[in-house]
């Protein structure tokens, strides 16, 4: 396992979605490496079952990153308790997939609200202290569905575009006050919310996913503080996810019917699975 205690010891990291998935994860490697932690979710009995696993200081706050007056006051309480966060780690986030015609107005809003304006609360809630320290590093969690569009993900893939759009001109404006930004791609990620979005994927979403390869939490989260500790912006966790983002890059507008090939044999065969 990476040795992250020389980089992370001592430092208070605030992580949103700290109760499940890779917000877990990224919890108690960081508390094994010395960081004091805050740790913010809308479950108390998930927070509490994580917080019974942390040695170290660390903060348990339910609280729901889409009401920005909620957040204001988890970030005062951690700056009141323990500090200005070093690190923000934005990992809440919500995924509904289906069809298009199908899904309702309201999952499109309710991704956007969880996903989008999630990060943007907890970063404005955060960002006073980290500007007067003029030190900080703010970690966005995106997804593969964040640089390329996946067939039924419609309402998710778009707020998580949205979260790197929002990344990349923060990561400008925030460098010369001295405060890093970080996104991250994840792929596929053995979750709670994975299992969830599995009875919901349409039929030509679950074959393509079938092509990925699936990662852990803990793969995830190691990558994430690899490379956080190596000050990148970009974060690709797993070789297929950087394979896809290169070829995404290189294809440019030739992506596209390499993805209508894809889902076209996805459809003979379930077309054929089903005869």
């Amino acid at each position: 396992m990476e040795n992250y205690s020389g980089f992370y010891n001592q430092k208070l990291v605030l992580i949103t979605g700290g109760s499940s998935g890779i917000g877990r994860a990224l919890a108690l490697k960081l508390s094994e490496a010395g960081a004091k932690l805050a740790l913010v979710a809308r479950r108390r009995e998930l927070l509490d079952e994580v917080r019974s696993r942390i040695s170290g200081p660390c903060l348990a706050i339910p609280a729901d990153v889409v009401d920005f007056s909620q957040m204001k006051k988890v970030v005062a309480e951690v700056e009141n308790e323990l500090g200005v966060p070093d690190i923000l780690i934005n990992s809440a986030g919500a995924a509904h997939p289906g069809y298009v015609e199908e899904l309702s107005l309201s999952i499109f809003r309710e991704m956007m609200e969880v996903n989008y304006f999630g990060t943007v609360n907890t970063v404005k809630a955060c960002l006073a202290g980290m500007i007067a320290r003029r030190s900080g590093w703010i970690v966005n969690i995106s997804s593969v569905a964040g640089f390329i569009g996946v067939f039924g993900y419609t309402a998710y893939g778009a707020s998580k575009y949205a979260v790197r759009g929002f990344s990349d001109a923060l990561r400008a404006e925030l460098k010369p006050k001295g405060i890093g930004v970080s996104i991250v791609f994840p792929p596929d990620t053995d979750t709670p919310q994975l299992a969830y979005e599995n009875r919901l994927k349409p039929p030509e979403t679950k074959a393509l996913a079938g092509n990925a390869g699936l990662l852990s939490p803990e793969q995830v989260a190691d990558e994430i503080l690899k490379s956080v500790r190596k000050g990148r912006y970009l974060i690709l966790p797993g070789k297929e996810t950087k394979i896809l983002y290169l070829l995404h890059h290189l294809l440019g507008c030739a992506i596209y019917p390499t993805m209508d090939l894809l889902i076209r044999k996805a459809q003979r065969r379930l077309r054929k699975g089903g005869q």
